[in-house]
């Protein structure tokens, strides 16, 4: 068996990865492998092109994860996450959201210090992503009445850019990392790894499957036939996202010690919250059809958005819709509803979820896809399920608001005929799907914290050399679409080793 040696390696080369490697390689003197399990995008229109994302989904480039039966939620969601270089800012709609100021200070509450707003800023300025409003061209004569029909129903204000401090609540186009001119994504890959390719303390490989990492001698990878391990000199990062890292932690013996000897996988280090607080954005749909063709012109067909706050007191947003201006029908009509020819939707979504499951192994046969419970809509207080039915209501009245009304010739789904909150409530969470943002899973919180995974400076519990980069280790979800946030994780992370690494070299090889 072929073992290899680095100074880093990097298990994922998705959104966070793609930075951790791009900015560790920027100092020649540092070796860095990153392994990813599927294809390279560069040159792939099929990738790069940025509207093509619905295609991707349930493709070749998607590792498609089904999830387990919900009590009160919808059982046949596919959880898509990206098996290509850039991973999920490669399969996107690269909405790209810095979050509100409370976000974070949810975080430092919950334990991980360091992560304030004011220190995420410098971080955010510094991404290498390109990320405009959408561009004038791309701008649908539909979205732009829906934002208009926001501010004259709801009376929010329209927001020129959703990333200007402080994050303010209302109706608008959405930031977006693409290059208007091509319509070509500004994904992880694109900006963090495409111009560095030919860096020589960098080696990138591709359809290259970890499953099995073992922190004292190397991470075991299967290309085609072939089974490698790869070695880190100083450390091991671990960015496969928020399912696949902690499966691959827990097919290595990394995680609850009863849960791994059940399922006859050696114990290597018991760590309780690997694979807890499984965390997703939740939203619902509710759908018209048109009253005539929508024109074509969008950036990734769901450009403009709306945040509000239910309770004006609110120091922040805790209701989102994104404008599908296309009929994304795959829920309703499995329910029964009609399929337009000409259709479009509002998804009320819930930006800070108070429910929370789990991910577990279904068995120790790493080819085994793992068990998604995200318990959804079981919060105790009924919040989760509460904003939802709240949305469908808030999304009538925009409805009937021109010029966005004109736009309708019917509302399909809910229908006009469910009115009271246990209609709406029941429909909204058997039509309700993923905007396929898992999270959560190798908590971030403070070091003495017997529930978290990583400590705040992304350090796995009791294993020295790895660290985990992605969102894996949110503490809570933020209330923004995710990808900004991820990308933090990753340029956090860079200057953590970063400073092991000289830190190492100034002491005489310890660190």
């Amino acid at each position: 068996m072929e073992t290899i040696e680095y100074d880093v390696v990097i298990v994922g080369g998705g959104t966070a990865g793609s930075v951790v490697a791009s900015r560790l390689s920027a100092d020649p003197a540092v070796r860095v492998c990153l392994i990813e399990g599927g294809p390279s995008d560069v040159g792939d229109q099929r990738v790069l092109r940025l509207r093509n994302w619905l295609s991707l989904l349930e493709s070749e480039y998607d590792y498609d994860y089904p999830i387990v039966p919900q009590p009160r939620g919808n059982s046949y969601l596919r959880h898509s996450r990206a098996r290509v270089l850039g991973g999920c800012s490669s399969h996107n709609t690269m909405i790209s959201l810095l979050p509100p100021p409370g976000d974070f200070a949810d975080w430092v509450n919950a334990g991980a210090t360091g992560w304030s707003y004011d220190e995420m800023v410098p971080l955010f300025k510094r991404l290498a992503i390109t990320i405009v409003p959408v561009a004038s061209q791309d701008r649908n004569p539909l979205a732009e009445d829906f934002v208009e029909a926001c501010r004259t129903a709801l009376g929010v204000p329209i927001v020129e850019d959703f990333n200007a401090a402080p994050f303010a609540d209302g109706a608008g186009f959405f930031p977006v990392g693409y290059f208007p001119e091509t319509g070509v994504r500004s994904s992880a890959s694109v900006a963090y790894l495409h111009p560095h390719l030919d860096r020589p303390n960098l080696t990138i490989l591709t359809g290259h499957w970890a499953f099995d990492l073992d922190p004292g001698n190397g991470v075991s990878v299967r290309h085609g036939d072939q089974v490698k391990v790869i070695k880190a000199r100083h450390e091991y990062v671990v960015s496969a996202g928020a399912i696949d890292t902690p499966r691959l932690l827990l097919l290595s013996g990394i995680g609850p010690a009863a849960d791994l000897e059940r399922l006859g996988i050696r114990v290597r280090h018991d760590l309780p919250g690997v694979g807890e607080n499984l965390l997703d954005h939740p939203e619902s749909l509710i759908l018209w059809e048109s009253s005539r063709p929508i024109p074509p012109m969008s950036a990734m067909d769901s450009d403009a958005g709306l945040f509000v706050r239910r309770d004006p007191a609110a120091e922040r947003p805790d209701l989102m819709f994104h404008l599908y201006q296309i009929p994304f029908t795959v829920n309703t009509e499995r329910l029964g509803y009609d399929v337009p020819e000409h259709g479009f939707g509002m998804t009320p979504n819930v930006p800070r979820p108070r429910s929370a499951g789990r991910l577990t192994l279904a068995g120790a046969d790493p080819a085994a896809k793992p068990l998604l419970d995200f318990r959804y809509f079981t919060d105790p207080g009924g919040h989760d399920e509460r904003t939802i039915v709240d949305g469908l209501r808030l999304a009538r009245e925009v409805a009937a608001t021109e010029p966005f009304a004109s736009w309708i010739a019917r509302e399909i789904a809910p229908g006009p005929a469910l009115r009271s909150d246990e209609e709406l409530s029941a429909y909204g969470r058997a039509a309700h799907h993923t905007v396929y943002h898992p999270a959560g899973t190798c908590r971030m919180g403070a070091p003495g914290d017997p529930a978290a995974v990583v400590d705040p400076e992304l350090r796995l519990r009791g294993v020295p050399n790895v660290r985990i980069a992605d969102a894996s280790v949110f503490p809570l979800m933020p209330s923004v679409n995710p990808m900004v946030t991820v990308l933090l994780i990753g340029e956090r992370a860079a200057d953590l080793i970063s400073a092991g690494l000289a830190g190492r070299r100034d002491g005489g090889g310890r660190g």
